[in-house]
């Protein structure tokens, strides 16, 4: 009877209690490449907008941060190219 009334509940992650978002933890791996280049690209996308909008040593910082990210933008559309896909 307690199978059904008491279910033993889910392991454990090791994500912090206070985190709001959490990752699926059968998320496989082409899937977190794939998302996570379309974030770089969303990023990419908003500070190139903001970076041209900018004067000065701001404007130097935005770029700065522009480059950061889509240096990381190829390094994971990279990893997504040689993936093993299950």
């Amino acid at each position: 009877m307690d199978f059904y009334l008491k279910p033993t509940p889910e392991k454990e992650t090791s994500d912090k209690p206070n985190t709001i978002f959490r990752i699926a933890p059968d998320v496989d791996s082409e899937c977190l490449l794939a998302n996570l280049s379309e974030n770089l690209a969303s990023a990419n996308a908003m500070i190139s907008d903001l970076a041209f909008d900018l004067e000065g040593s701001r404007r130097h910082v935005a770029l700065g941060i522009l480059q950061v990210i889509e240096v990381s933008e190829l390094l994971a559309n990279r990893a997504l190219d040689i993936v093993e896909v299950r």
